[in-house]
């Protein structure tokens, strides 16, 4: 691992400090490309204006006018937490401003897959909707909204995921991603995009006077579910999604938010007046994912939509017990295709396109895992396992897991059925940046037509199904973009960090002002490195590093989870500051992100 520190633009750092924001603050913001102290204004009035999203004005039409006919409304979610979030916003707004027949149905990952389907679209037309409406997903339904649109049914489809070559003719598409939309934030969450239209839809409503003695209904109550979806998607955070964050975080803090929000904050342990995004990043989010991952998402839209605080409490119990199976799971899956993984760094496979690589494994012996595919005997540049006992709704996290280990980018597949018989699998990868997975999903494709019964995805992240017996060809196909795209620079790992703090920085206040800001993806949390004094060290827990450290001549505690080998007496470590609490009193604590390995 190689630690980097980032830039610092003086003139920008200064500007700030003028300003009046705090001098580390302003170091660290003038570091993540803040110019000035009014790009750091969070408030309302600085969101971007609805209209400037394509679409935003006629799903407003098309839902006043739904209202004001009484007709039936059904939102189609997704099963994730942006997803989730967005469905409970999309119901909570759509009755707050008037639509009195307002269901949601979400697909099971496992039966439906992803997306509106043409399954789901008669699902929803059963149901007796007249109008049907998708957040977080729809884009690349073609099918599903072709089949809705057959069956009678007005289409919106509100969706902030990357379009495919061809739109679907819904009645109206609100994407910021779609040809044409002018607007500045492509980032933006799916729950974000349904919050647009929400704002679109009052407007609307407001210029028709449909609401008594002029008085509007207020969307700020929306703005903590907003938050926790931006966050959870681990989108972007621009200046736009760290306002919407902002907001949402402020109401969280000063005790206004839904109940089954607080619910889940009390279940985690975490206490809602001192939210923070790892709070919805580590704590709430997993608790809502794992229900689509294991169980039914079902579970966590109740909780966010319900106004009982009982009935609320009930469910947040049982998003934590799901999320500790999914942990259970998670952890035997991980060390199993660890050692799957590990075992391609110890052999090579010669490349696809050799005679004797080119044909499927016989005997039936079952594929495991996939290889080099470039120079003999060199490591792998790419990962692809695969075990008969991984669990279809955990692939995407182990993916995560193996990925951030070898830094390699990464597929983790597993059987489509759970009793582990299906012809097919279905796989979900993750990268490292300078590879974008999707694009090299499109080439293996195109090298090798029939492979991929399916893809698509993202840079990031991406997911595919193939045939399995065609498992062998997709792992070396892989990993042979991988070696072509791939350099030894781009294959060390890279870790951005702000530099050296201050001795007068290492203080426990200084946790509480960092963690009051608002940090994730794109927005990264304050990181610093130095050289440390390592005085001693042991492991707790079998699987945690617990430090006695000296940084700048003062002894500091450190932590690093995840962590066993022993340290070097003296060694350059990046981390956070945190804040141990034992018995009521809180110390200052370093948690340790890595360490700098020299070649």
């Amino acid at each position: 691992m190689k630690i980097v520190a980032r830039e610092i633009p003086p003139r920008s750092a200064w500007a700030l400090e003028q300003a009046g924001v705090h001098p580390l603050l302003a170091r660290l913001y003038a570091a993540r490309g803040v110019l000035s102290a009014a790009d750091l204004d969070d408030g309302l009035a600085r969101l971007l204006p609805p209209d400037t999203m394509k679409g935003t004005r006629e799903a407003a039409v098309l839902l006043a006018d739904a209202i004001r006919e009484d007709r039936r409304l059904c939102v189609v979610a997704d099963y994730d937490c942006d997803g989730a979030t967005a469905c409970a916003v999309a119901v909570r707004g759509l009755r707050l401003l008037g639509a009195r027949h307002v269901s949601y149905l979400v697909p099971d990952r496992v039966v439906d897959g992803y997306g509106l389907t043409p399954p789901i679209a008669e699902r929803v037309a059963a149901t007796g909707a007249d109008v049907l409406i998708t957040v977080d997903n729809g884009i690349a339904s073609v099918e599903g909204v072709a089949r809705a649109k057959g069956l009678g049914l007005t289409v919106l489809v509100t969706d902030h995921h990357l379009p495919g070559p061809v739109l679907p003719e819904a009645d109206v598409l609100v994407n910021p991603n779609q040809p044409g939309c002018e607007f500045e934030s492509k980032s933006i969450a799916g729950v974000g995009v349904m919050f647009y239209v929400l704002l679109a839809l009052r407007a609307e409503l407001r210029a028709r006077e449909a609401f008594q003695n002029g008085v509007q209904p207020k969307l700020d109550p929306l703005l903590p579910l907003v938050a926790l979806g931006t966050v959870a998607d681990v989108v972007k955070l621009d200046a736009n999604n760290r306002r919407l964050v902002a907001q949402g975080l402020k109401r969280i803090r000063a005790g206004a938010l839904p109940h089954g929000v607080a619910a889940l904050f009390q279940a985690a342990g975490r206490k809602a007046e001192a939210a923070t995004t790892f709070d919805f990043g580590f704590a709430l989010g997993p608790r809502i994912n794992a229900a689509g991952r294991l169980a039914d998402m079902t579970l966590g839209i109740e909780c966010l939509l319900s106004d009982d605080a009982g009935r609320c409490a009930e469910l947040a119990r049982t998003l934590d017990g799901i999320n500790r199976e999914r942990r259970d799971i998670e952890g035997g899956m991980r060390e199993q295709a660890l050692l799957l993984a590990e075992s391609l760094f110890a052999r090579a496979e010669p490349p696809l396109g050799r005679p004797e690589a080119a044909s499927a494994p016989s005997g039936g012996s079952e594929p495991r895992a996939a290889g080099s595919v470039g120079a003999a005997f060199t490591p792998p540049s790419a990962i692809s396992v695969f075990d008969v006992d991984f669990h279809e709704g955990v692939v995407g996290i182990v993916a995560s897991r193996i990925k951030d280990l070898h830094h390699r980018p990464t597929f983790v597949f597993a059987a489509s059925t759970a009793d582990g018989k299906s012809h097919e699998l279905k796989g979900s990868g993750r990268s490292i940046p300078g590879f974008h997975l999707r694009d090299a999903l499109d080439l293996v494709a195109k090298r090798h037509p029939g492979v991929l019964l399916r893809f698509g995805g993202h840079a990031m992240a991406a997911g595919c199904t193939v045939a399995r017996d065609q498992f062998k060809t997709f792992e070396r196909a892989f990993a042979q973009v991988a070696h072509e795209w791939l350099d030894a620079a781009t294959l060390t790992r890279r870790l951005d960090t702000d530099g050296p703090l201050a001795r007068e920085y290492l203080r426990i206040d200084l946790v509480d002002t960092l963690h009051r800001e608002v940090w994730g993806q794109g927005f990264a949390p304050p990181t610093f490195s130095d050289e440390v004094e390592v005085v001693s060290q042991r492991l707790v827990g079998e699987k945690h590093l617990a430090l006695k450290l000296r940084l700048q001549g003062q002894p500091i505690d450190g932590i690093w989870f995840g962590h066993t080998d022993p340290l070097p007496a003296r060694v350059k470590l990046a981390f956070r500051l945190d804040a141990d609490e034992w018995q009521g009193t809180r110390r200052l604590r370093l948690m340790v992100e890595g360490m700098e390995t020299r070649s």
